[in-house]
Parts: C-alpha cells; sequence; structure tokens
C-alpha cells in the first residue's frame, strides 16, 4: 500500500508533464532523389543536429509540385525547372535554390533495335525509336522525367502513340526493371540508372545532349498562402542542402564510386 501511495502522485506528475514530441518536417521529392539511395545518406544529420524527423513523400515533380500547392507538405526537391518556376511565380513556394545536377540519358538493349547508339541528338534518337516501333517505356507520371520526355517528342516533331509506347505511371526504378523486363529503351536520370545498373542489362546509348542537362531546385512552401507549413524548419532544411556540408555530402555520395549527382561550382 506505502508504494501504491507514492507512485500515485509520480504518475499524476507524469501525465501533466507536457509532450516533447520531435518536430516532423514533411519533404515532397521525387522518386529519383529516393531510389538513388541519397536521401537516407543526406536525412540523418540534418535531423540530428535540428532534433527532428523528416517525413519523405517520394513521388513524380509534378505530384510533389501539387502537395506544395495544397500545402500537405512542407518543403519540396525536385527537378523540372519550367514547373519550379510557375510554383513560384503563382505564390505558393518562396526561395527556390539550386541544389544539385546530373543529367539525363536514353537507355536500351544491348540489341538496340532502333538504332540510336551513339547518337548526339536526342529528339532524333527518339524519332528513331518511334519508326522503328520499338518498345519505349515511359514514366508516364508528370514527374521530371516525363516533362523532360515530352520536351524531347515535341522537339523531335514526335507524337507517341502506338502498342510500342507504354506509359507506366512508374517511379524511375521500377520503370528501368521494366523497359530491362520488356527489352524497351527509357529516358532515364543517370543518379538512378547508376544506382541500379548491376540489376539491368541496359546500356547508356544516348548522352550529351545539352538539352539532357538535369538540375535539381529546393523550394519552402509558402506560408502566406498556407500559414500550418513549417516555414522555419524548411528554412533550416533549405540552408542545410547549399551548405558546405549538405553539398560535400552530395558530391560524396556513393562513396567510393561514381558520383550521381554534381554539386554547383561556388
Amino acid at each position: 500500500m506505502h508504494h501504491r501511495l507514492l507512485t500515485v502522485p509520480l504518475l499524476l506528475l507524469l501525465l501533466a508533464a507536457p509532450s516533447f514530441a520531435e518536430e516532423r518536417l514533411r519533404l515532397a521529392t521525387t522518386t529519383s532523389t529516393e531510389n538513388s539511395g541519397l536521401l537516407a545518406e543526406l536525412l540523418p544529420p540534418f535531423e540530428q543536429a535540428n532534433d527532428c524527423k523528416v517525413d519523405v513523400i517520394a513521388v513524380g515533380t509534378g505530384k510533389a509540385i501539387k502537395l506544395g500547392e495544397t500545402g500537405d507538405v512542407d518543403v519540396v526537391l525536385v527537378h523540372a525547372r519550367t514547373l519550379e518556376d510557375k510554383f513560384v511565380a503563382d505564390g505558393y513556394g518562396v526561395d527556390r535554390r539550386d541544389v544539385m545536377y546530373n543529367d539525363f540519358v536514353i537507355l536500351g538493349p544491348p540489341a538496340d533495335p532502333a538504332g540510336i547508339a551513339g547518337l548526339k541528338d536526342a529528339a532524333v534518337a527518339l524519332g528513331k525509336i518511334a519508326a522503328a516501333k520499338a518498345t519505349f517505356v515511359s514514366r508516364g507520371d508528370q514527374s521530371g522525367t516525363h516533362v523532360k520526355e515530352k520536351e524531347l517528342w515535341t522537339a523531335g516533331g514526335v507524337e507517341p502513340v502506338g502498342d510500342w509506347y507504354l506509359e507506366a505511371g512508374l517511379g524511375m526504378g521500377e520503370v528501368i526493371t521494366m523497359a530491362t523486363e520488356r527489352l524497351g529503351y527509357a529516358l532515364a536520370d543517370r543518379g538512378t540508372y547508376l544506382s541500379y545498373k548491376d540489376k539491368t542489362d541496359l546500356r547508356v546509348l544516348v548522352e550529351g545532349d545539352e538539352r539532357l542537362f538535369n538540375p535539381y531546385g529546393v523550394i519552402a512552401v509558402n506560408p502566406e498562402k498556407h500559414p500550418h507549413v513549417k516555414f522555419p524548419l524548411a528554412e533550416k532544411f533549405i540552408d542545410y542542402l547549399v551548405s558546405p556540408e549538405g553539398q560535400a555530402a552530395i558530391a560524396a555520395y556513393p562513396r567510393g564510386g561514381d558520383p550521381l549527382f554534381f554539386i554547383y561550382e561556388k
């Protein structure tokens, strides 16, 4: 009985004490940053330094920006500059910063039935794929990769229609897997391809076209549009990504392998 009398006040004190749950930052980002494994390397130091947890929602760039527009996330890390600029111009995003870049490549099977290997014009390469009616697997999800792909079809004067053109509605890693299984072609960001290189026999057939440049930007959701967003924490996250610490982590990933992303020279 004596033991119970001692514990009741203590229990009441514990129940009355405030709960100091860690702060959570909602990040909408692309499947390429998630599939590459970069976030698993990049986020823990930020979380530890700010006593927070970053909840990652990995979707295509179009969907990530839509989540920002509706206030369902606090910050976006994406790669489709035209969509990013519109997001900011429409007042939904603030403080866009360049974070890193890599490039897109056109992947294809070793047999290369469309004969595109070595071409330096990505639009011409897609035109040859269409003319050959060779299987092409598209993201089909309004991601940054899909936006770039559509720009290239338009540049080549081709409307991709037919049984040969498959709109997957899937992430980059899944599209690479699907194209591998179907002996088809795909447009991919180099980072995800390199992270999947041991899982596919697809090869980089077209690269080096300046239109394949693939920059990534980070943008905070505007608190004037959505007052509930964690704007101060989002700003800390942005500052971390472009800080010497964050940039060094991006440039060094993966350790001992080919870099998947590159940082801008200051």
